[in-house]
């Protein structure tokens, strides 16, 4: 625990501050995309096809031309006039915004339809009449990528294979393969899976022709990076940089999905600039679950070598990523699988090679980093379940295999075999101190004895090792947009502060947590530091929200400017107090002369005099930016432990306790920090046993609606049990790292490590996620043990 060094109420970092925000959501009383409501708003909703592939014959509009109410249908060859029918993804690859002549995947926008209501549009999208002529999909990536396969994007490549990349030492990786004692092998599948937040994607584009001006109200998680894209897509027809202002108000959660760009804001923004009305487009639930980015849908074949005594020596993976029909994964520009290569994890190997492999097929762009520091997920899956079939195999305890090969303090910083620099860590001490929480060992005496009576009980571990903070510029870019992240803070006259940042907050609580940043470098009252985020004509240009980056980055630029202020306010309190500033000492709120602790100037008496009565020559004013870069990645861990009983009848698998030890370096709020574990332990619970889209041979989804696409609720949640150990970070001013992903990374391989676990001894080696209880039926069943 980091213990607070400020007062209660300056409630700098360490305290447990109430959510500064939570009073207007508690009351209902937040500002959403769905709640701006601009003067004679027209409103926009989308025709979709209802085929996976197939050439477009005829749009005929007449009928929704007809509709009461509707005012225009939008095709693309409408936009193509404007060069508008095609748009760039995050990776440099293309994507329809509205189709000319083929669609590529199910639910694919074909037509907008604009009207005076939302329902008129509704009965508008109706009326619309196409004509198909269906193509045959391709909807397996393996097939995707033989020779021959149809060509899901004709206009980009003469393949579906898109880009194949490595990371890694091959030749030093095949010879400790070749040295092994002992190897395993295992094919993993981690599903497709999607986005469910509280408001769906949307936005309100209003441009003002008399002042030339567009304002967007959107759905997004990086609002300047969305103003510098529609400026670059756009900048022909008049939109440029300085003339568009992107919003974001409260989302209602983003969790990834909300980065990219999807056809519907293009749309909207293309109807107002040429219309000179506000357009306002909200995707309903199906369509949300049905055509944004998906997350996962990785195919992964791993091999683990180690010695007899059970040391790790070697890792190999090959993986191809299922793209749909564009590369548009959110990922810095030089990692076209993410951070997939952290793969080694928490383990220290001589050697690793990883090499992925991207397809095309016809279904909706993915590579979303659904909560997840992109590919981490995927990655710490794969690492933790070798990690628990090498020590089945070896009939070695799970706990005490991991403890054996751990990164050990000393060796920090890490160098890994795939080339990433790990900043700090005590993964011994954090599983150590799960499994005395838990009572590790009393539970595989348990274990023992209810096995014995055939009962299925299982216990998995996952020590997992995160890579947040996407931001050093020297590797990490945007569509070469460096990732760097921003902070402006103003101190009023009675000292009181302004804090802007760059980022975007989507529930993560930023309000509080970066007034608390201030709080502790300033002492100024955290209940006193007003801070905002998203709208592009105030806040400093920042690469927003997403991938665990804000306290690594933003609250880092927080800190830093913060430090300057600081500075300056040492020199105007030197002058007050007629001192040198060499003779000043800081605490908390104050300067005062050494060895004089009663002559002293308090924040806000310099903050006052800043404007009435600061040093001639001196520029008035107490105000900073500072744009932070930071040198590195940040590096949380954890280790989590989860059991489980399976239902030998049903085979539903019920998480009976779960225990998650984090170490996400200083905290800053550690109610807000238990808050993001717990909703991110649930958001890891659920691609474990339930959530999944899947696609039928014909390409049909088959998760498009919360019908079929399970979440889980109270009902389904165990209580989760929390600890944390502290490890700061060294190059982070505030020692902080950054925790939010980590429980959706670190949860799903710590359940089906249990399941896996309870199973062992019926033969059974691995089950793909979600493990529902139809899988676990079907095993049971065929080990004749189901009741």
């Amino acid at each position: 625990m980091t213990m607070p060094h400020t007062s209660p109420e300056i409630s700098g970092m360490g305290h447990s501050m109430k959510r500064k925000e939570d009073g207007r959501f508690i009351r209902g009383k937040g500002n959403f995309v769905d709640d701006v409501v601009l003067p004679d708003m027209l409103f926009m909703d989308i025709a979709r096809s209802p085929f996976p592939h197939a050439k477009i014959l005829k749009i005929d509009s007449s009928r929704a031309l007809a509709t009461p109410g509707v005012l225009a249908v939008i095709t693309g060859r409408d936009l193509e006039k404007y060069n508008l029918h095609m748009m760039p993804t995050l990776m440099s690859d293309t994507q329809m915004v509205l189709p000319t002549d083929r669609v590529v995947y199910q639910s694919q926008e074909v037509a907008a339809v604009i009207a005076t209501s939302r329902y008129a549009a509704a009965d508008g999208v109706a009326a619309v009449d196409v004509e198909y002529d269906p193509l045959p999909p391709v909807v397996d990536p393996y097939k995707a990528i033989e020779k021959g396969s149809t060509l899901v994007r004709p206009d980009r490549k003469d393949t579906n294979h898109i880009w194949h990349w490595e990371a890694g030492d091959k030749a030093a990786t095949d010879r400790v393969f070749s040295e092994a004692d002992r190897t395993v092998s295992q094919h993993l599948y981690l599903p497709r899976i999607h986005v469910s937040s509280i408001e769906t994607c949307g936005c309100v584009a209003s441009y003002d022709k008399a002042n030339e001006k567009l304002t967007v109200y959107m759905t997004t998680q990086a609002p300047h990076a969305v103003r510098t894209v529609v400026a670059l897509v756009a900048g022909h027809v008049g939109l440029s940089e300085e003339r568009i202002r992107i919003i974001s108000p409260d989302i209602g959660g983003g969790f990834g999905g909300k980065v990219p760009v999807y056809p519907g804001y293009v749309i909207a923004i293309a109807v107002s600039f040429l219309l000179g009305k506000p357009v306002k487009w909200i995707e309903d639930r199906m369509e949300n679950l049905q055509a944004d980015s998906f997350a996962r849908d990785y195919h992964i074949d791993a091999e683990l070598a180690f010695k007899n005594d059970g040391t790790i020596t070697g890792m190999r993976i090959k993986t191809l990523a299922d793209h749909g029909c564009a590369d548009a994964a959110a990922n810095p520009s030089r990692f076209p699988a993410g951070l997939f290569s952290i793969a080694t994890g928490s383990y220290d190997m001589a050697a690793a090679h990883i090499a992925v492999d991207a397809a095309y097929t016809n279904k909706p762009p993915g590579g979303v980093a659904y909560r997840c520091s992109f590919r981490v997920t995927e990655a710490v899956h794969t690492i933790e379940r070798m990690a628990d079939i090498a020590a089945h195999e070896l009939n070695m305890d799970p706990a005490e295999f991991r403890l054996k090969n751990f990164i050990r303090p000393e060796q920090f910083p890490y160098q890994s075999a795939t080339g990433w620099s790990y900043d700090s860590g005590n993964y011994k001490a954090a599983l150590e101190m799960a499994m005395m929480k838990i009572g590790y060992w009393d539970l595989r005496r348990e274990q023992e004895e209810k096995r014995a009576r055939g009962e299925l009980m299982g216990i998995g571990i996952s020590s997992f090792t995160e890579a947040v903070g996407a931001g050093p510029s020297h590797t990490f870019d945007i569509l070469g947009l460096k990732m760097f992240d921003s902070c402006e803070i103003r101190i009023h006259p009675t000292g009181k502060a302004l804090a802007r940042f760059g980022t975007k907050s989507q529930g993560q609580g930023h309000e509080t947590t970066y007034a608390q940043i201030v709080a502790q470098e300033l002492g100024i009252p955290a209940a006193h530091v007003q801070v905002e985020e998203g709208d592009t004509d105030t806040a400093p240009y920042g690469l927003g929200t997403y991938a665990s980056r804000s306290t690594p980055t933003a609250g880092a630029a927080g800190a830093m400017a913060a430090r300057k202020i600081r500075d300056k306010a040492r020199k105007i309190a030197a002058y007050l107090l007629e001192a040198s500033e060499d003779d000043l000492e800081w605490e908390p709120g104050k300067f005062h002369v050494r060895g004089s602790p009663d002559r002293a100037k308090t924040i806000q008496e310099i903050a006052f005099a800043a404007y009435t009565n600061h040093p001639q020559g001196m520029e008035a004013g107490l105000e900073a930016t500072h744009y932070y870069d930071p040198p590195n990645l940040t590096f949380p861990f954890g280790s989590y432990i989860a059991v489980v009983d399976i239902d030998r009848g049903t085979g539903e698998v019920k998480v009976r306790r779960f225990v998650a030890v984090d170490d996400c370096g200083n905290v800053i709020n550690p109610m807000i920090v238990d808050g993001q574990i717990h909703g991110g332990l649930t958001q890891g619970l659920a691609p474990a046993l339930m959530e999944e889209i899947q696609y039928d041979e014909q390409g049909n989804i088959q998760g498009g609606s919360f019908m079929d696409y399970l979440l889980p609720t109270a009902m389904e949640t165990p209580s989760w049990e929390l600890d944390r150990t502290v490890t700061p970070s060294p190059h982070h001013p505030l020692g902080a790292k950054g925790v939010a992903e980590s429980p959706t990374v670190g949860a799903p391989p710590a359940i089906a490590n249990a399941v896996v676990d309870a199973l062992w001894h019926l033969g059974v080696r691995h089950i793909d996620i979600p493990i529902t209880p139809f899988k676990v039926w079907k095993i049971l069943r065929e080990a004749g043990v189901r009741d």
